[in-house]
């Protein structure tokens, strides 16, 4: 064994679950943690920690680890003995996807309690098949199954063979699997499924599946004038025009009369066209938004209507489609705004100030945005835990936030989670804040927006919800780079939520989220040492990079911000684009234009978040129409005080 192993087991076994204080126990256990996935620790050694709050974990991890070698009986009593603790279900989970590769049902019964997972309700459908009489409950839960428009693991075969046999599984139930699988465009489900039916009915599910594959100018000639044939067309040119909407176009108009589509089956096909033309801005987008029929709008599509005309500075036809959205998109804070901009800019000064009254209740961009034009406070209403001392109390020995904050403390973030989400399933609201709280004590800091999103009023929870830590290197950094330091703790808390060992699916990492390769290349031209891509787990060389990199991108865009955190977000050569295709929009009406949603909504919560820090930092932030645009005024009578409006007129869809 190597010399770091047999240290590892040293200080495991040398460590004793009797000390009093738990942190005191967090080098031995996380060892013990490391051995065990290692299949380094055996059952007796994980012993050794009966007493510790994580030995289900450790024991479950044991396990897990020689799950091969162990005996049903081994493993279920453990499973009876930990009942539905987190630790247990994770345990299950792997016992159950073991027993179902290796068709061991009687024991795969034992232990299964239900399952959302297809490929376990599958198996038990197959160990149920094995081990007791098929009843009308096994034929309900199969044919339930059945029923899905995806395609399902290789063990629901002898289930689905049976209940064929059994003659519940007919060609009605085939057709229906078909049309669903239709809708969602599986066409290797449809071929699948249509293998069983009669030849002709097979034939003409295959004809289905090719056309939504490759749609023909014509419909086949003999398909049948009936509603499936019809959302058949439908569904594959609407998937046509995702990617051609001048052919997809063109068919609709051709085909519609052959099977007689209806005007939802059409405004299925030109809604995705209008749509992918439109989120491009291409030429023909407002012909394409005006050929959709009223009824297929949905507010995804009245949104880009407004943005087309946006993007051509066409006031007039960018307020008709803000009138033509429903009351509850109308009065949302963001198009409020808007209309209040539009007509504003057309010259109907008392509506416009009438909006802006009513979107600058709302603590979020497009209400400060509002706020702004009236030149008055910002909406502010925080809220703080409740201060109950039995309360925190309770909190703070909940066994399973214990449990949470442990396995977060030794690194084990997935399975702290797994706790965590179970923890919070019995808690009240105010108990899962004081658990948010706790955890940010710990360093837990993205609690603060996983466990903040349950009710309305949680977004008014401020200190909870935007933590602020490393501030000195943050302040530091700002100087060196001649960044305002709510930007830099804005741009944080939304790349990472101050999390120092978050990592993207593309590889960013760090609490500013860097690439190990724009890490590389922002350290060379500061002529900082790069000590490779895990140093930007460490704090100080991530915000140090992190800062240099916004200001490279600052520079790059004239020292306009909104430019800068676009171009952080999407790269600097789509920014670029879209400053040349629309450069005589004003900067929040450039913001709204944006092709990405998640550039676009990107930018506006970076912006949102800065205030939101500027308050936590001095109290009071710097016009948010001025920190668009890079002036922040030093005259602290020019920036903006914050205030709780009448409570009536609170809404909370703010950052």
């Amino acid at each position: 064994m190597p010399i770091k192993n047999i240290l590892f087991l040293a200080l495991l076994l040398a460590t004793r679950p009797a000390l009093a204080d738990i942190r005191d126990q967090r080098a031995g256990i996380q060892a013990a943690f490391d051995a065990a996935e290692r299949g380094q620790l055996d059952a007796a050694q994980a012993a050794r920690y009966a007493d510790h709050p994580l030995y289900p974990w450790l024991r479950a991890t044991v396990l897990r680890k020689k799950l091969d070698v162990l005996t049903p009986a081994q493993v279920q009593d453990v499973l009876d003995r930990d009942g539905d603790q987190p630790a247990a279900r994770w345990l299950r989970e792997a016992w159950l996807g073991l027993l179902a590769k290796r068709q061991d049902w009687s024991s795969f019964r034992a232990a299964y309690r239900g399952s959302d997972d297809k490929s376990l309700r599958c198996a038990d459908l197959a160990a149920r098949l094995a081990t007791s009489s098929t009843d009308a409950r096994w034929v309900g839960d199969a044919q339930s199954l059945w029923l899905t428009a995806t395609s399902l693991p290789d063990t629901c075969n002898a289930p689905f063979s049976r209940l064929s046999a059994l003659g519940k599984l007919d060609d009605g139930l085939r057709w229906q699997r078909i049309d669903l699988a239709a809708a969602a465009g599986q066409t290797s489900v449809m071929r699948a499924v249509a293998k069983s039916l009669p030849a002709s009915e097979a034939a003409l599910a295959m004809a289905y599946a090719n056309f939504i594959d490759a749609p023909t100018d014509t419909v086949p000639a003999g398909w049948p004038t009936t509603a499936r044939s019809r959302n058949v067309v439908a569904t594959a040119l609407a998937r046509l025009a995702k990617r051609d909407p001048d052919r997809a176009t063109a068919l609709v108009a051709k085909q519609a009369p052959t099977l007689g589509l209806d005007e939802a089956q059409r405004g299925k096909v030109l809604y995705e066209a209008a749509l992918w033309t439109v989120a491009s801005y291409l030429p023909a987008s407002a012909e394409r938004l005006n050929a959709v029929p009223a009824a297929a709008y949905d507010e995804k599509l009245h949104e880009w209507r407004v943005r087309e005309a946006i993007s051509r500075g066409d006031d007039a036809a960018a307020l008709a489609g803000i009138e033509k959205m429903g009351d509850a998109q109308r009065n949302d804070s963001r198009w409020q705004y808007f209309e209040a901009r539009l007509r504003e800019r057309l010259g109907q000064t008392d509506a416009a100030r009438a909006l802006y009254q009513k979107a600058a209740a709302s603590a979020s961009f497009h209400g400060w945005l509002a706020a702004d034009r009236l030149k008055q406070a910002y909406a502010l209403c925080s809220l703080e835990p409740p201060t109950d001392v039995a309360l925190r109390k309770r909190v703070a020995g909940d066994p399973g936030i214990q449990r949470a904050l442990e396995l977060f403390a030794i690194e084990r973030p997935a399975l702290a989670a797994r706790e965590w989400g179970s923890a919070l399933k019995s808690m009240s609201d105010d108990e899962r804040r004081l658990a948010v709280r706790r955890a940010i004590d710990e360093g837990w800091y993205d609690r603060a927006v996983f466990a903040m999103n349950s009710t309305p009023e949680d977004l008014r929870y401020y200190t909870l919800r935007f933590p602020l830590h490393h501030e000195a290197d943050i302040r530091a950094q700002s100087r060196v780079n001649g960044l305002d330091p709510a930007w830099v703790a804005g741009q944080t808390r939304a790349e990472s939520a101050f999390m120092p060992r978050a990592r993207s699916s593309a590889d960013a990492r760090g609490l500013m989220q860097l690439l190990p390769g724009t890490g590389a290349l922002t350290a060379q031209r500061i002529g900082q040492p790069w000590a490779g891509g895990d140093s930007l787990y460490e704090p100080t060389t991530n915000i140090t990079l992190g800062t240099a990199y916004m200001r490279q991108m600052l520079d790059r865009f004239s020292g306009f911000p909104y430019l800068a955190i676009a171009a952080y977000n999407a790269g600097p050569l789509p920014v670029q684009r879209w400053m040349q295709a629309r450069p005589q929009l004003e900067p929040d009406f450039f913001v709204e234009s944006i092709p990405y949603k998640e550039t676009r909504e990107y930018v506006a919560r970076v912006l949102a978040f800065s205030v939101v820090y500027d308050w936590r930092l001095n109290g009071t932030a710097a016009s948010l129409s001025d920190r668009l645009v890079g002036r922040l005024a030093e005259d602290p009578r020019q920036r903006r005080p914050f205030a709780c409006p009448i409570p009536t007129a609170i809404t909370t869809n703010g950052p």
